[in-house]
């Protein structure tokens, strides 16, 4: 089969690096396009990462000597890709992301600049993939020919959506009260000066919890119409916090149901869990999405947080709580599973519709 060039916009920043680490050997899509800011544009690729790379693989050849073009060479990108993968921060995510779609190029995005746009699902392939189908709204209602924008939540849900939802259909979550310990990677590498973080928790993540509580609401929701109504449930009370490790978002969950399950039940619920990327067998889709283990002290940040090559959610420590039903600790790779993991296995969802190729 032959590949499909894709496009990287963002590609010197570290979502950026990410998706073009892991789209290496990757048996359907190939990186033949990279963009970044106007300080990088012209430099080879390699020379614009110098020093800023800081992945475990080497950067691969068939990337090295890409010109990086400025994000604003839409119509360059056309030539040289199908569609682009989006690790663009929020403000210059608003304006170009349009200008692609607009220009008939499918954009998968890592950024919030459109996570409560109306028409653009927000998409956990395991969870929501039937959001897929507003795009041909959203590409009707545009006028976009071929064109879409298609979202990954917050990188923090990840490692607590899944469980909920896998308990959601029979016991029916309720009430959700999340606290999550967000590694520095979440922020970027130079985001916080090394005494800043060292040795300390900071209890503040810009935008983050409004983003935890908002979020899963749209995921929850249905499509109605031309646009995607957001569920009324579960309220959800986050805190969120800045801690000393590289990579690996954790959470402590606690839940309240409308149907109380057993410990039992909760268990089985994650250990069969399996969604369409599971049945459609994708590239990046984990065998198993959901990670149960049993020991007191699991999961643990640097033990657990490559499980399924950083694609799956391992969960832990189960047990009764005082206040609402039941209380859990869940993990990711936030720059995997995350970021750029989970937009390609988005994309791949949306190859298998149909809607990129």
């Amino acid at each position: 089969m032959q590949k499909i060039k894709v496009g990287i916009l963002g590609a010197t920043g570290m979502v950026g690096r990410t998706y073009i680490s892991l789209l290496q050997n990757h048996p359907w899509f190939e990186v033949g396009y990279v963009a970044a800011s106007e300080r990088s544009a012209g430099k080879k690729y390699a020379e614009a990462v110098k020093g800023r790379w800081h992945l475990k693989h080497p950067i691969p050849a068939s990337v090295k000597n890409l010109v990086v073009h400025p994000v604003s060479a839409v119509e360059e990108a056309k030539k040289q890709c199908s569609f682009v993968f989006s690790a663009l921060d929020s403000e210059t995510a608003k304006e170009f992301e349009e200008k692609y779609a607009a220009a008939g190029m499918p954009v998968v995005s890592n950024a919030s600049a459109h996570r409560h746009t109306k028409d653009v699902p927000m998409i956990i392939p395991e969870i929501n993939p039937e959001h897929a189908d507003i795009i041909r709204v959203q590409q009707k209602n545009r006028k976009w020919k071929r064109g879409f924008i298609a979202v990954k939540p917050n990188c923090s849900l990840q490692c607590y959506m899944a469980p909920l939802f896998a308990l959601h259909k029979d016991f029916g979550v309720k009430q959700v009260i999340v606290t999550t310990m967000q590694a520095i990677s979440g922020g970027g590498h130079s985001s916080f000066a090394t005494i800043d973080i060292e040795d300390n928790v900071i209890p503040f993540i810009g935008g983050e919890e409004e983003k935890s509580e908002r979020e899963p609401l749209k995921i929850f929701g249905k499509i109605k119409g031309s646009e995607i109504v957001y569920s009324r449930e579960p309220a959800i009370s986050a805190h969120c916090n800045r801690v000393p490790v590289m990579d690996g978002h954790m959470a402590c969950i606690s839940v309240r149901f409308e149907k109380k399950p057993t410990e039992k039940q909760i268990i089985e619920a994650w250990k069969s869990f399996r969604g369409v990327p599971q049945q459609l067998q994708l590239p990046s889709a984990p065998k198993q999405p959901i990670i149960y283990r049993p020991e007191e002290d699991r999961p643990q940040t640097r033990y657990d947080r490559d499980n399924g090559n950083g694609m799956a959610v391992t969960v832990g420590r189960l047990r009764e709580c005082n206040v609402l039903d039941y209380r859990f600790v869940g993990l990711s790779h936030n720059m995997v599973r995350g970021a750029a993991g989970g937009s390609i296995l988005t994309a791949e969802l949306l190859k298998a519709r149909g809607l990129i190729g």
